[in-house]
């Protein structure tokens, strides 16, 4: 059987490892990387004979056969044996440090890296759970040593000095009867089970108490452990009646740049066990929390195959307990299994339905990841002195920072040379959507920031790139500067030597009045061409091309002092364009509506997918067109369409510019 077992375990981590089985959530800081697959680790701890049972004759039914390694007599064959191998095997002569020491310890340091780690103690009722979580006193179990040591671990990482300021919060609730109760306050009620954006699961109005010491610890755990739901049975005096989830949050937060944030959760989790009613003798209120339990174990059963099966569909949402459980079976935790069985021979059934279960939880697959954030510190407003504002702005100002930043007239105000402006201070003026690109970039990154580190830690040869292109768009700005103060200077001295022409100049050149409204007409026949384009054509000697051409067009004034509106002469400017280049692009156009394919129609101004395949359907059936306006003959393509998409490609087309094959 263990060699079936392990068979299975390595393909299922093979198909998982190749094709991305299971689910996958990256970090903000990880984006792009896939992160490497963790499998459930599964520890068998087997309790000892209690209640004077080890001086019977009664052999036990389970031997455990090395440290990973237990087998399981058949109750009605001895003969024969059923072996099982896991990650551990702790023998009923084991302690509680060597369980903590061997299986959860190990799984502590993850938290620091701002990854989630679950524990989970699985078993039947009286095989030892509770004690295995919690202990005693003299033997304390999994829950007091691990927060004793990660508060110890938090310490030394968040000292003066180090790089992370960390902080630990701990909640503690119960599912009982498919209720959510916080342990801390009992008096909140049924609580509600969320999951954010990022599938992270939360639990709103869950109470939240930081801790700094163990004692803070004890003062808050062991009243609210008080607050736990028990009863007695035939098998146990104090019998677990619910499921108990102890949440540990760990916070970090950089202390320099790029001031990134982590959080790391720790489950420890204390199940119910699996229930016989008729051993344990439940009746009435014992009987119905015997059936809550034993739904939400069966629904944890029907999940773990789920994943392992690879099914569409794994049921979490079917109980509260695999609500919570998601990210710890099949999800992004470090997940420790710690199955309890017990050796008497009348507890066989039972023993031999955890062993299974804990075979089949050891081949789920988790993906774990780091849950880290970066917040970029905001952008510390550049101070003006009084008599840098005007009065008017002087009186409105609540403070100087607010008027600072609502003052249109500071962004070119003189920055005092005692005040430096930080990097990203002086990318504000940037395009935003270049600007988060970089903070994508940086955060992909990850570096480690360090004190005077530029925020923006980009590869010399992405920087000098963008460097590169902010200098170009620079100097574009300026070349058109240039142009239309030419184009002012021109008109001024047309102005000096025609008087009488003074309103010919173009509009957009005169500073409009405040009050003042235009209203755009459009121009019949016109055709917008590029700037670029522009330039290139009139700097080519065989293409005549003239760009700017007045002619008077009439316009309707409505007044309120006449009775009919009146027309008045206004001088426009419109586009000119060559018959000879209006042919040459008409006649590409028809070459590409009878050669080009599909894909190469596309390329196309106002021609999309639809329209491509229709002008193809329509080729095949007519055969080619003989002339442009015989596009408007497919199906869909109306007369206003076909002006409007000569408008868009004739000039393109006509000026060179690469739209399909020539």
């Amino acid at each position: 059987m263990d060699a079936g077992v392990s068979g299975r375990l390595r393909r299922r981590e093979m198909a998982a490892t190749t094709s991305g089985a299971g689910r996958c959530r990256l970090s903000k800081v990880g984006a792009g990387r896939r992160p490497p697959p963790a499998r459930v680790r599964v520890a068998v701890r087997l309790r000892p004979f209690v209640d004077g049972a080890a001086g019977t004759s009664e052999p036990p039914c389970v031997r455990g056969i090395d440290s990973c390694s237990l087998e399981v007599a058949n109750w009605r064959n001895y003969q024969e044996t059923l072996k099982y191998q896991f990650d551990a095997f702790y023998g009923e002569r084991s302690s509680q440090q060597d369980i903590y020491a061997g299986s959860v310890q190990p799984i502590l340091r993850h938290l620091l890296e701002g990854q989630n780690a679950s524990v989970l103690a699985y078993g039947p009722t009286g095989a030892g759970k509770t004690h295995t979580m919690l202990g005693s006193p003299e033997q304390p179990g999994v829950i007091p040593r691990a927060l004793m040591d990660l508060l110890q671990l938090t310490r030394e990482e968040g000292a003066e000095g180090r790089p992370w300021n960390l902080s630990v919060t701990m909640s503690y609730l119960e599912i009982y009867q498919e209720k959510v109760l916080d342990l801390l306050d009992p008096a909140s009620g049924d609580l509600v089970i969320r999951e954010d954006c990022r599938g992270n699961i939360l639990i709103p109005g869950l109470t939240q108490k930081p801790i700094t010491s163990f004692s803070d610890f004890e003062r808050h755990f062991l009243p609210a452990s008080g607050n736990r739901t028990v009863g007695a049975t035939r098998l146990n005096q104090r019998s677990s009646r619910s499921h108990a989830v102890l949440l540990v949050k760990v916070d970090q937060q950089e202390r320099l740049a790029p001031f990134r944030q982590r959080e790391g959760k720790l489950y420890l989790i204390d199940l119910a066990g699996s229930e016989d009613n008729r051993r344990t003798g439940n009746q009435g209120l014992r009987l119905k929390e015997s059936g809550a339990i034993n739904t939400s174990l069966f629904v944890l059963g029907k999940v773990v195959d789920a994943l392992n099966q690879g099914l569409p569909r794994v049921p979490y949402r079917d109980s509260k307990l695999t609500r919570l459980l998601q990210d710890s079976l099949g999800g992004s935790a470090h997940s420790i299994l710690i199955a309890n069985i017990a050796p008497e021979r009348r507890f066989y059934l039972d023993t031999v339905s955890a062993l299974n279960f804990a075979a089949r939880s050891k081949e789920v697959i988790n993906r774990p990841f780091t849950n880290e954030s970066l917040q970029p510190p905001a952008l510390a407003p550049v101070k003006l002195s009084q008599k840098e504002l005007g009065p008017s702005e002087a009186k409105r100002a609540r403070g100087p920072e607010e008027e600072d930043i609502g003052n249109p007239e500071s962004v070119g105000a003189p920055v005092p040379a005692t005040q430096k402006l930080s990097p990203l201070q002086k990318l504000s003026n940037m395009d935003p959507a270049m600007l988060e690109r970089l903070l994508s970039l940086d955060r992909l990154l990850g570096s480690q920031g360090s004190q005077g580190t530029p925020l923006l830690n980009t590869p010399k040869r992405e920087r000098m790139v963008l460097i590169k292109t902010v200098e170009e768009k620079n100097l574009e700005i300026e070349r058109l500067k240039m142009k239309q103060k030419e184009l002012e200077a021109k008109m001024l001295a047309q102005e000096a030597v025609d008087p009488k022409k003074e309103n010919c100049s173009p509009t957009v050149l005169r500073p409009l009045s405040r009050r003042t409204v235009t209203v755009a007409e459009p121009l019949k026949k016109a055709v917008v061409m590029p700037l670029q384009l522009i330039q290139e054509q009139t700097a080519s000697p065989n293409t005549e091309i003239h760009i700017l051409k007045k002619r008077g067009l009439k316009r309707k004034l409505d007044s309120s002092d006449v009775s009919e509106p009146v027309e008045k002469a206004e001088d426009c400017w419109e586009l000119h364009v060559s018959p000879e280049l209006l042919a040459h692009g008409r006649q590409k156009i028809l070459n590409l509506l009878n050669e080009g394919s599909a894909r190469d129609l596309r390329s196309l101004q106002r021609i999309g997918q639809k329209k491509a395949q229709l002008i193809v359907g329509w080729r095949e059936l007519h055969g080619p067109f003989s002339q442009v306006e015989d596009l408007e003959r497919v199906e869909g393509i109306s007369a206003k369409q076909l002006e409007s998409f000569l408008k868009a490609n004739i000039l393109g087309l006509a000026a060179g510019q690469r739209c399909g094959p020539s």
